[in-house]
């Protein structure tokens, strides 16, 4: 018997339709990954699993005490928790469940109070529900999470740790993971890796991390304009399975189109014509007509095409300059005694743990703040594009054409006007969703948003500061091929391996003896070297 069954679900939000009769059955031990462009619905499809949303129609089926348990894409909103009281709610129903069996005991009971009793003992034993300080201790110390923090005074990496951790104590048999990997360092990553390669029960993950993806899925679900595709096997044999599926698509719809012509054109023929009609052939040129609009409410979705606005100016040679930087906050030190040259041209990503420092040095690199000791020099003719880890620059209320173009109907591109809709065409926002105020939107349509704001500023030094953070796996791939062609110099943060090994050239790395230290070539380059972070 399948873990779970989604039978021909279909959903409509607003006048949007994320699902039309999908269907997906998932068995025990799978791990699936659910991809899909950003705004497709793959978050809301697991919010249906969860019994959060609920559907226009279709069945959700599964046996009533399977445990199931989410990460959610957003970071928790439990702020004045401590911890270990936030990754402990990931063991409320076992703590009702012996709050149950302990007044229950304490009553008179017949035989079928006795039988109830044992019942719920072999739920609390099925799950080892009689010592959940020492699981939620060891999911706590796996993770390298102090307890005893309160939740706002940890970085967006150490929260998305607590929540997983939350996700993990009570070892479901069904664990829901969006975007698993966002905010999370190399190391916890890797940690991550591992945990879920072991783990016994079924695994259903979003991400764009491509080498997580890789290492770890043993089946791919696609939802792809309403519907929802399983390709058996790794990211590796779904690229190329897609992409046979894809040409065999276009040629049947071109062979489709040009038969639908030839019988329009036959329908359309004279009064000879119209004496000798073949009432069979007009029946099937009536349900070719059928298949056509439903053909079209299927048509593959433009591809992302993203440009990045370049300055018709250089920089100076040296791009930025550090002499003997120190800087800490609260009495700790977080980089000392850091001199480096960015040369004009380089590409550098970098490398470190959450909380080392990475996105302090970049506002130190850009001036933003400055250091409590040493110098920074920043080259001439510098115009900087920066794309905030925090997405500061996003206004709720602002629809995502007035983002984009402040207010006006064009924007300029290579010293040309373009309409504003046709541009955010590029970044897969039609003309109806260009209108949608930003609080309505996703996570990986925010950072799309992000970038399209950025990339109509034109710029000699672009920083880059997590920009792949909830973004789909197409949009992810022309971003790296326009950042390859990008001209000006680099500067970028990620936990993305992938993307670091596509996209730059040396790394700087936070190092566990406390020093930032410069290397040749990308991620996979340094870890290579045998260093670890």
């Amino acid at each position: 018997m399948p873990m779970l069954t989604l039978d021909e679900l279909s959903l409509e939000i607003g006048d949007q339709p994320l699902l039309r009769d999908a269907s997906l059955v998932i068995e025990t031990g799978e791990r699936v990954c659910l991809i899909g462009r950003n705004g497709a619905g793959k978050s809301t499809l697991l919010r249906l699993i969860t019994g959060e949303q609920q559907t226009d129609a279709g069945d959700i089926r599964h046996s009533p005490d399977l445990r199931i348990s989410q990460l959610a894409q957003a970071l928790p909103d439990e702020l004045k928790l401590t911890a270990k009281a936030y990754v402990s709610g990931g063991l409320a129903h076992l703590a009702r469940l012996i709050e149950q069996y302990h007044d229950q005991s304490q009553q008179h009971m017949d035989a079928a109070g006795l039988r109830e009793l044992e019942h719920l003992q072999r739920r609390i034993d099925a799950e080892g529900g009689w010592d959940l300080e020492r699981r939620v201790e060891t999911v706590l110390t796996e993770l390298e999470i102090p307890g005893d923090a309160h939740l706002e005074n940890l970085s967006g990496g150490w929260q998305r740790r607590v929540g997983l951790a939350r996700a993990l104590v009570s070892n479901p048999e069904l664990l829901l993971l969006d975007e698993p990997t966002n905010h999370l360092d190399l190391a916890a990553i890797e940690w991550l890796e591992n945990r879920i390669r072991n783990y016994q029960g079924s695994v259903l993950f979003i991400t764009h991390d491509r080498a997580f993806l890789q290492r770890l899925a043993t089946r791919i679900v696609e939802l792809d304009r309403t519907r929802l595709t399983s390709w058996p096997g790794d990211y590796q044999n779904f690229l190329r399975r897609k992409d046979e599926a894809m040409n065999a698509e276009a040629l049947d719809r071109v062979g489709f189109n040009k038969k639908l012509a030839e019988e329009e054109t036959w329908i359309r023929q004279g009064i000879k014509a119209r004496r000798t009609r073949n009432e069979g052939r007009v029946r099937a040129l009536e349900a070719m007509r059928v298949e056509f609009a439903e053909r079209q409410r299927f048509r593959p979705e433009q591809s992302a095409r993203i440009h990045i606005e370049q300055s018709e100016q250089e920089s100076g040679r040296k791009v930025i300059e550090l002499k003997n930087v120190t800087h800490g906050y609260g009495g700790e030190i977080l980089i000392e005694h850091l001199s480096l040259k960015v040369m004009r041209g380089d590409r550098i990503g970098l490398i470190g743990n959450n909380g080392v420092g990475k996105s302090t040095l970049l506002r130190i690199m850009l001036g933003e703040l400055a250091p409590q000791a040493g110098v920074v020099k920043l080259g001439t003719n510098l115009q900087i594009g920066y794309f905030d880890q925090m997405r500061r620059e996003l206004d709720p209320d602002k629809t995502i054409a007035e983002l984009v173009s402040d207010g006006h109907d064009y924007i300029k591109l290579n010293g040309k006007d373009r309409h504003v809709i046709g541009y955010l065409r590029g970044f897969l926002f039609s003309a109806k969703r260009a209108m949608t105020p930003v609080r309505a939107l996703s996570g990986g349509e925010r950072n799309r948003v992000i970038l399209a704001r950025l990339f109509t500023r034109p710029s000699n030094l672009l920083v880059l500061d997590e920009p792949t953070n909830d973004l789909d796996v197409e949009t992810l791939e022309v971003l790296e091929d326009r950042l390859v062609e990008y001209q000006g110099t680099l500067i970028v943060v990620s936990h993305d391996r992938e993307f670091l090994d596509n996209v730059i050239t040396s790394t700087l790395v936070f190092e566990p003896d406390g020093k930032v230290r410069s290397y040749v070539g990308g991620f996979s380059d340094w870890a290579r070297s045998g260093r670890q972070l």
